[in-house]
């Protein structure tokens, strides 16, 4: 497999071009999967842990229905999950001022702490390629990932909102 930064054929839609892109994205994923699994598996967390702790870290006071719009999961999963992380100690919840009926998550100092340990983890990863592409090229991986995901992800993505 080749080291160096590969140029995309001018025939960018041909399937070997889009078939590179998807097997450079699943290699990708791995190796940042990777980067955070032995940690969260000291701790008995998974993917699914670190998923919702990264979204609650990036949106304090978040409720359970915003959460489950971003991570597009089922509640059941969801539940489990936080259930897991407040047992922890790691999330906290609250009730909504203007609702009461609404769950707002919050990470604890602690899960504040293995957040951004865990983004310490990927940043070394992110920065690295990032730094190996260049400024043009990250803008443009943005955009490929921003066609991918859609306007409704990108909606989203933009804020969550109750």
């Amino acid at each position: 497999m080749a080291t160096a930064i590969a140029s995309a054929s001018p025939l960018f839609l041909r399937e070997p071009e889009i078939r590179r892109g998807m097997e450079l994205l699943y290699f990708a994923q791995s190796t940042l999967a990777r980067a955070t699994e032995a940690r969260l598996g000291e701790m008995g967390l998974g993917r699914a842990h670190h998923r919702a702790m990264y979204f609650i870290a990036r949106h304090p006071d978040l409720t359970v229905s915003a959460l489950l719009s971003l991570l597009g999961i089922t509640k059941q999963s969801l539940g489990r999950v936080l259930n897991e992380l407040v047992d922890r100690e790691l999330v906290e919840t609250r009730v909504g001022e203007r609702d009461r009926r609404q769950r707002l998550l919050r990470l604890s100092a602690t899960g504040t702490a293995l957040e951004q340990e865990l983004f310490e983890m990927l940043r070394e990863h992110w920065s690295r390629a990032y730094a190996r592409a260049g400024q043009s090229a990250v803008t443009g991986f943005w955009s490929v990932l921003e066609g991918m995901i859609g306007e409704e992800g990108l909606t989203r993505l933009s804020g969550p909102h109750d």
